[in-house]
């Protein structure tokens, strides 16, 4: 009778660390829906702060139900630098930049983010770029770009849009770069709970905005923003945070491009909004790019690796008697 080996604890990271990304993926694209509502009724400093306060709240609690306390102090410059840009910045202006130009276009420069991701990776964290990774995100960003081009209005875009968009991808490239150091410091918890409260903190100048725009927004609008901070903000930016401290930032940002593809079938599927041949191309083109560039080995891990077998354990032991290194 034979017994299948055990599966090896890399395995299983490497399944929980797929998981995680995927749900941030799911959610992040959900994220465009809910926007589309909340962004008629707020404005884009008060829809910020708005989300940052349910997100900020869910995950304090979660913090003190899990028992963590604050993160060591090597990870506050990541938590700072994360907090400011990615969910301070990056929000604010993603918001504003939507409302000069169309989302095709927003999504198109906004795209960018990841290629950006990729190079500061190599740059500051010393990763590699295969070949394989450079060639998944070349034909993902052409899915992207023909899904911006297919959905994009004929209103044309605005330079301050784009200005706003193309902040927007440097803010989140940057912030994420800035996030990963962080990981080795802290759990993925912890590291967004307090980055969440960082961004919350900046965004507190908007607070009277807020306000006056909760005092007429519909009920809807007001839902979907308190949807954006506890989903797409507490939940998606910490299982981003799991999966990107168990594999490398440039290949994090790569998954990212499968968001057009499923913000094409969501508003297909709660809009009713029948996307043309060229977007439903442009998505799938998307995924295959983030197919191609998530195979070859996992690098770039951040979390300590688990202990050595007992076999190892006693080896070592037998060296520490013997007075031998």
């Amino acid at each position: 009778m034979t017994t299948q080996p055990a599966p090896s604890p890399a395995a299983h990271r490497d399944w929980r660390a797929t998981a995680a990304a995927c749900t941030t993926v799911l959610l992040w694209a959900s994220a465009f829906v809910s926007i589309r509502s909340a962004g008629e009724a707020y404005s884009p400093g008060a829809l910020a702060l708005g989300r940052l306060l349910a997100g900020s709240l869910a995950l304090g609690v979660l913090l003190v139900v899990r028992r963590e306390g604050l993160p060591s102090r090597a990870a506050w410059p990541g938590i700072v630098w994360s907090g400011l840009l990615w969910f301070g910045l990056y929000m604010v202006v993603l918001n504003w930049g939507e409302q000069q130009v169309d989302a095709g276009t927003a999504a198109m420069v906004v795209n960018i983010g990841p290629l950006l991701i990729a190079l500061l990776g190599a740059r500051m964290l010393g990763e590699g770029l295969p070949r394989r990774l450079l060639a998944g995100m070349a034909v993902s960003f052409a899915g992207a770009a023909v899904v911006g081009l297919s959905m994009s209005g004929d209103g044309g875009a605005s330079v301050l849009g784009v200005a706003l968009c193309l902040l927007a991808a440097v803010a989140y490239a940057t912030g994420v770069v800035r996030q990963k150091p962080a990981l080795r410091h802290g759990s993925a918890l912890q590291i967004t709970a307090f980055g969440c409260l960082v961004g919350t903190v900046a965004c507190l100048p908007f607070s009277g905005a807020l306000i006056s725009d909760a005092a007429d927004a519909p009920l809807s609008a007001t839902l979907n923003m308190v949807y954006l901070g506890l989903f797409p903000t507490a939940l998606a930016f910490t299982t981003w945070a799991y999966a990107l401290a168990r594999t490398t930032a440039g290949r994090m940002g790569a998954t990212t491009y499968a968001v057009p593809a499923l913000v094409v079938l969501m508003s297909w599927l709660v809009l009713d909004e029948v996307p043309a041949p060229l977007t439903v191309g442009g998505g799938l083109l998307c995924l295959a790019g983030v197919a191609v560039s998530r195979m070859g080995p996992q690098t770039g891990l951040t979390r300590k690796d688990p202990a050595p077998p007992v076999e190892g354990r006693r080896h070592d032991a037998e060296h520490r008697e013997a007075g031998r290194p």
